[in-house]
């Protein structure tokens, strides 16, 4: 049970009214994935940061990304809804083939 002192700030009502500026949005699996897979495309270059520039590029960084999202994937297996499970693939294989490119190129 609930209190109104017990509502998380930002949050809108159940009437469905519009939220304040510091509204978190709904907690999914995409939520802890995609930082892992935003953070990936950065380390490989391929998001570059708001001035352009692709300083933050690491390889092995990518890799450690791409491997927690593995670990991820092995550690929810038969515990995600089809949808999850294809994102998170999705994913996989997007930043697999992003680490091939960028290996090659350095190799």
């Amino acid at each position: 049970m609930t209190t109104k002192d017990d509502e998380q700030p930002g949050r809108a009502d159940d009437a469905g009214a519009a939220a304040s500026p510091d509204y978190l949005p709904p907690l999914d699996f995409s939520s802890i994935a995609f930082p892992l897979y935003a953070q990936a495309l950065f380390k490989l270059g391929i998001l570059k940061d708001e001035a352009g520039s692709r300083f933050g590029e690491n390889l092995e960084l990518a890799r450690r990304m791409i491997d927690l999202l593995d670990l991820l994937k092995d550690r929810t297996r038969g515990n995600l809804k089809p949808e999850e499970e294809k994102f998170l693939e999705t994913c996989l294989q997007q930043l697999r083939l992003g680490y091939l490119e960028k290996s090659k190129t350095r190799g």
